[in-house]
């Protein structure tokens, strides 16, 4: 199995992106090599190893919830660049769009 330059400029086409002559070509190269590589590790003999849902073997690595008190709000904004008596103050990010 083999990409083509064809296919490179459909799947850059479908993720919105636009490439060189030059970067085609390198892409497709370096796709082609990925497959081959996928054909020799198909090469593998995997009849007596078992799926793995995850690389890592872990059981629940979570932390239990414990109640605790919450920092003070005057505590929280000690370090803040801007803030009021009771808010971090930030820019304003959100504009409208009707202007």
């Amino acid at each position: 199995m083999s990409v083509t330059k064809k296919e490179v400029e459909k799947i850059a086409e479908l993720a919105k992106l636009k490439f060189t002559e030059e970067e085609l070509e390198n892409f497709t190269h370096q796709m082609n090599e990925i497959l081959k590589y996928m054909e020799k590790l198909n090469e593998l003999n995997t009849e007596n190893v078992q799926p793995l849902s995850h690389p890592i073997e872990a059981i629940n690595v979570f932390r239990d919830d414990k109640l605790k008190t919450s920092i003070e709000t005057k505590e929280a904004l000690k370090n803040a660049p801007s803030a009021d008596e009771n808010y971090f103050k930030v820019p304003k990010v959100i504009r409208d769009k009707s202007k």
